[in-house]
């Protein structure tokens, strides 16, 4: 009987509390407590998403899984010093999209995340969302982009910053739509979205944890949502994939495990499962959408594939863009 690749790993998670790294390690992993490093300050998405799946972590590994805030830089500094760690699995990133996918892109770095790191185990993505004022006259992403074809030039869009995701975001659903607007960055998205219910901006795409409470309160309307499936979390909110010329249409800001490469597969295999099976709580699920962040769980193949295809989304949209840092 075949027995999958899955169930195997299952096995092993339930029947060995340890797991034995060979080239003569001395004492079966984890012995000691292990720091997972969130290179952003408490409160942010990835510091909650990152300490929801420390503490299970620490149920399940039977060691202490300790989260440390290492902000700063955009959240290089942090992503920097787990580079620079020993590939040994007791230090791990609570990585995203910022510091791993988009700022190398910008700028030179001490780091190379395709070089120095292991991906782990993605978590889940943060969606983004195209947001007017309740009174803008578009009902619909269509409508909006006729809109903005009509009079070039004439409006105006924030984002949390230049070369922020949600800008490139942005950036990239102008070019797909044919638009051209102005770009006001602001220095985070709260100041945003207050300019946008002021009537300062048109129109923006920002998290859906910074737009959502809003429209909710209806100081905001929703047109679209950037994930190609659309969200769970937002299930009445029309993906930009499903309009004529956006097809395929599919970015947002990822969270996830990451390790330090040369991680033994031993350990690497076994915090993949303890994520996945994780994702797969109820409990676990449903504090990842209190935080406004959709569960799309993927193993570290599958991660990999994602993490180089952002990587080529966001390098077009610099590259189409002539983006760059101030």
């Amino acid at each position: 009987m075949r027995i999958d690749r899955r169930a195997t790993l299952a096995l092993m998670a339930a029947t060995l509390p340890t797991v034995k790294v060979a080239h003569g390690q001395a004492a079966p992993w984890p012995n000691r407590p292990i720091r997972m490093v969130i290179p952003w300050p408490p409160g942010q998405a990835t510091d909650l998403a990152g300490r929801v799946i420390a503490q299970r972590l620490t149920e399940k590994l039977g060691q202490p899984v300790v989260a440390e805030n290492r902000a700063g830089a955009g959240g290089t500094i942090g992503t920097d010093a787990v580079a620079k760690s020993a590939p040994d699995g007791y230090t791990l990133l609570a990585g995203s999209s910022g510091p791993f996918t988009i700022a190398p892109l910008l700028q030179r770095l001490p780091y190379d995340t395709t070089r120095d790191f292991a991906p782990i185990a993605m978590w889940g993505v943060s969606p983004y969302l195209l947001v007017v004022r309740p009174d803008f006259p578009a009902n619909t992403i269509q409508e909006f982009i006729a809109l903005l074809k009509a009079r070039p030039g004439h409006y105006t869009f924030g984002s949390s910053g230049r070369a922020a995701t949600a800008h490139l975001i942005i950036e990239a659903f102008n070019a797909r739509a044919g638009v051209d607007a102005l770009h006001v960055p602001f220095a985070g998205s709260a100041p945003s979205m207050t300019a946008l219910i002021g009537g300062q901006i048109n129109y923006s795409i920002e998290t859906l944890a910074a737009t959502f409470p809003l429209v909710r309160q209806g100081a905001l309307k929703a047109l679209g949502i950037s994930l190609k499936d659309g969200s769970t979390l937002a299930p009445d909110i029309q993906p930009f994939a499903r309009v004529p010329g956006f097809e395929g249409f599919d970015a947002g800001a990822w969270v996830g495990l990451v390790a330090r490469a040369g991680t033994p597969t031993a350990i690497a295999e076994r915090l993949a499962l303890e994520v996945e099976q994780g994702m797969a709580d109820p409990t676990v699920r449903s504090r990842f959408e209190s935080i406004f962040v959709e569960p799309v769980p993927r193993g570290p193949a599958a991660f990999a594939t994602y993490l180089a295809e952002q990587r080529d989304l966001f390098q077009g949209i610099i590259a189409r863009q002539n983006i760059r840092l101030d």
